[in-house]
């Protein structure tokens, strides 16, 4: 994996559908004696002894990062803490129960004379955090982004207008690399993050094509759209699908058929009244 100097990548061994080829957790140091880890993952005792091994040499373990409170990220991080006595650090404890520290956005993590700074990206949940390397322009996107693939969007806690806010904000920045929590480096940042929003307003666009002929439900949606997908992603697809209504909705583009049936089905909005 392509990683900036004083950078280096511990794959957890939990493979799957959901994971790829497992989490990356990364470890930071300088040159001083300081090295973090962000994402310590689940709690496999092989996975966070190897980390802590991997950090020895530079002076062990001295704070840990969560992106967000997914198990996969997050479930190791009491263990070791428990383990290295270094403090964890998260958006909140809400969704982090082993942070002792929260962040906010735009502070600063110190690495010896490095340093990280958290950026809030919420979207894929509410509690995600990236860290951005500011002396390699590396950005430690957790969950925002893939190395292969695209991201589920999964509603209450994945909201996709807060998600695609945080892609835009990634935009702007002038990044070198994406270190993603799950699959290879990303050495062309602003060519795949454009790519993400493409898909997404892609998908909208099926989406309200979809309503087009009138009223419809989330299943009824999948079928339509995913017609060449195997089924058995369907459960994922929906929501995705979900998720985009919901955006619509807070934008006033679609409404539900039945105001007081939750689950839909959907419908495209009235056109406003002129007056």
């Amino acid at each position: 994996m392509d990683v900036p100097a004083g950078v280096e990548v511990v794959l957890a061994p939990n493979p799957s559908f959901m994971t790829g080829p497992g989490t990356n957790t990364f470890l930071v140091w300088d040159e001083d004696g300081s090295c973090i880890v962000i994402d310590p993952g689940p709690q496999i005792e092989e996975h966070l002894s190897r980390i802590i091994e991997r950090a020895q040499p530079h002076g062990g373990v001295s704070a840990i990062l969560v992106t967000h409170g997914h198990p996969d990220h997050v479930e190791g991080a009491g263990r070791l803490r428990a383990l290295t006595s270094a403090p964890v650090y998260a958006w909140s404890q809400e969704g982090s129960p082993a942070a002792t520290n929260t962040l906010a956005d735009g502070e600063i993590v110190p690495v010896g004379r490095r340093i990280l700074r958290a950026l809030h990206t919420p979207g894929h949940r509410f509690d995600h955090l990236c860290f951005l390397l500011e002396d390699s322009a590396a950005l430690f996107a957790g969950d925002l982004v893939a190395g292969v693939g695209t991201v589920v969007i999964a509603p209450p806690e994945g909201d996709l207008l807060d998600y695609l806010a945080s892609l835009q904000r990634l935009l702007a920045l002038d990044l070198r690399l994406i270190l993603p929590a799950h699959g290879p480096t990303i050495t062309e940042p602003r060519t795949l993050l454009e790519q993400y929003i493409a898909h997404r307003y892609d998908r909208e666009r099926q989406v309200l094509e979809g309503l087009a002929g009138g009223p419809a439900t989330v299943e009824t949606l999948v079928k339509r759209i995913y017609a060449d997908v195997d089924p058995q992603l369907h459960g994922m697809a929906a929501l995705s699908l979900t998720a985009h209504l919901y955006k619509l909705e807070r934008e006033g583009r679609v409404a539900r058929a039945d105001a007081n049936e939750s689950a839909g089905p959907w419908r495209l909005s009235e056109p406003a009244e002129q007056g």
